[in-house]
């Protein structure tokens, strides 16, 4: 991509919400210029949800092994993605939030501010939303250690009487959780949008 671009209206293009459009070219861009990070986070906060969910998208891909300026960058907007969590209103917005959060640096407090949010997601009607919650709350435990047992209950119901993805998910996290004693497996191993 150019230097000079319009990030909204290269987010802008799909069909629907859905649709990743652009991201995977503007994922590279974004990971190669961590300057543009604080245009990509606002645009989170856009009424189009094709925008704000792609944006997500965006965000979540450079943050799955990031580069350290990549890290300061999205970390620096820490508090402001917390603040969106429980106002996130698209499933794809929520679903990456879900993501994303846990890989940043948090304190005790904010780990239970954002799990407090994604376990309400678990009754959102998406289904992918609620297995996203579900590995962020796992995720978070690797920060807060205390939460692995509510999450580890969490996981065990989900994966008897969840969605299709939530029990396959729940077993693999669940298992993870287990071999690491309490702590979650290497997120990469886990990602399913590689």
């Amino acid at each position: 991509m150019p230097p000079k671009i319009d990030l909204r209206a290269e987010l802008a293009v799909g069909r629907n919400a859905f649709h990743p459009g652009r991201v995977r070219q503007i994922t590279a861009w974004i990971a190669d210029q961590p300057r543009r990070v604080p245009s990509l986070i606002e645009l989170m906060w856009d009424d189009d949800a094709g925008v704000a969910s792609r944006a997500a998208d965006v965000l979540e891909r450079i943050t799955h092994r990031p580069s350290p300026a990549v890290l300061r960058a999205v970390s620096s907007y820490k508090e402001e993605m917390i603040g969106l969590l429980p106002d996130a209103r698209f499933p794809k917005l929520r679903w990456n939030l879900a993501l994303v959060l846990p890989r940043l640096t948090l304190t005790i407090p904010e780990c239970r501010r954002v799990a407090a949010v994604l376990q309400s997601w678990l009754d959102d009607s998406s289904s992918i939303v609620k297995t996203m919650a579900l590995h962020g709350m796992a995720d978070l435990t690797r920060q807060n250690p205390d939460s692995a047992g509510d999450v580890q209950d969490l996981l065990r119901m989900a994966g008897r009487s969840g969605t299709p993805a939530m029990r396959a998910r729940s077993r693999i996290l669940l298992k993870a959780m287990e071999k690491r004693g309490g702590k979650v497996q290497n997120r990469a191993s886990l990602h399913m949008f590689d």
